[in-house]
């Protein structure tokens, strides 16, 4: 008896032991943003060409852990990649892991998130010959985590540069995503390159008062041209944002800011609507969220066929014409399509 006694009393110990590694190992909202921004680590991809990507990343991962994860690949905007780290404590990509939004991403309950950075050191603002470097640090971080990565649900998403990027990758690459989610992004898919976009699940992010890459003359002609090639209309979406908040309801300093409605899941402190937005998909009927199903919940819908195969070149943007530019109209229909909507709509606000 004085032995089971012992016993019952050591595995008692190991069981609070265990357990309070685990909350300590944990991460709440609650917690804090600093907390959250702690737990993504240093990473840094291949050179290919003149660069390598280095990045910030999150794990699920437990220890023993078999459980395959999506992965979330995050581009952040121009600036925000001057220095290590900053592309996760200024954009609030951070929230995404917490306990409580990653137990959103189903059915894992968990997800890898990637946050890489552009080589702005070097003036690059996430161009062109950023592509394969991009690329190769994806398929190395695959490579690296292949026993816990589900590679049929990576997902890519950023804002403004960022959002320029996500949509190059997306052509360039579009067999390696399940979907992806641009917000305003400095970046109109030009011409026939719409093409490779027509299975992909889209969700796109704007503000109607974005002063640097503007609403009518830019994001809605990429809407309108993306959503008139896509085979998967139903499944996608557009958020349209006036005054651009923080999750708190505080006003953020420019409406470019678009990219906090959606760090925070598209809901606010108070889990209910994001203030001033409204929702459409590609058939242009309304989308009406209801918490907690926001971008990752949408994001977890879908799969692809990907099987991490590493691949080379620029894949769909090989020897095409230079698409660093922005290309907003392909057309003098299109130029009069978007005035005439833009002045409409200013007369309803």
């Amino acid at each position: 008896m004085k032995f089971f006694k012992r016993f019952l009393s050591l595995a008692l110990a190991l069981v609070l032991t265990l357990g309070c590694f685990t909350m300590a190992s944990a991460a709440s909202i609650d917690d804090g943003y600093e907390v959250l921004c702690e737990k993504f680590e240093f990473g840094e991809g291949p050179v290919v060409g003149d660069y390598s990507i280095d990045y910030r990343y999150f794990s699920p991962v437990g220890e023993g852990d078999t459980t395959k994860y999506p992965l979330v690949v995050w581009l952040h905007g121009m600036g925000d990649g001057s220095e290590d780290g900053k592309q996760v404590s200024k954009s609030e990509i951070a929230y995404w892991a917490s306990d409580e939004f990653q137990s959103r991403f189903e059915p894992a309950g968990g997800a890898f998130i990637l946050a890489a950075r552009s080589r702005e050191e070097y003036g690059k603002f996430w161009d062109n010959d950023l592509v394969e470097p991009l690329r190769a640090a994806i398929e190395d971080f695959i490579a690296e985590n292949k026993e816990n990565v589900d590679t049929t649900r990576i997902y890519i998403g950023g804002y403004s540069m960022g959002g320029k990027m996500t949509l190059k990758m997306s052509v360039a690459y579009p067999e390696m995503f399940a979907a992806a989610f641009p917000i305003c992004p400095a970046w109109s898919v030009p011409g026939d390159y719409v093409n490779y976009l027509a299975d992909l699940p889209i969700w796109l992010t704007s503000s109607r008062r974005d002063p640097l890459v503007n609403y009518f003359l830019a994001v809605t002609p990429t809407w309108n041209r993306i959503m008139a090639a896509s085979n998967v209309a139903k499944d996608c979406r557009f958020s349209t944002l006036t005054k651009v908040c923080y999750a708190t309801g505080e006003k953020t300093p420019s409406a470019h800011h678009a990219w906090f409605s959606v760090n925070y899941d598209m809901f606010s402190v108070e889990n209910g609507d994001y203030p001033n937005m409204s929702t459409v998909n590609g058939l242009g009927e309304e989308i009406k969220l209801e918490y907690p199903n926001g971008m990752i919940s949408w994001l977890s819908q879908f799969t692809s066929d990907y099987d991490g195969t590493p691949v080379e070149g620029m894949g769909n943007l090989e020897g095409g014409r230079n698409t660093d530019g922005m290309v907003y109209f392909e057309s003098i229909c299109d130029f009069f399509d978007v005035l005439f909507n833009a002045i409409k709509l200013l007369f309803t606000f």
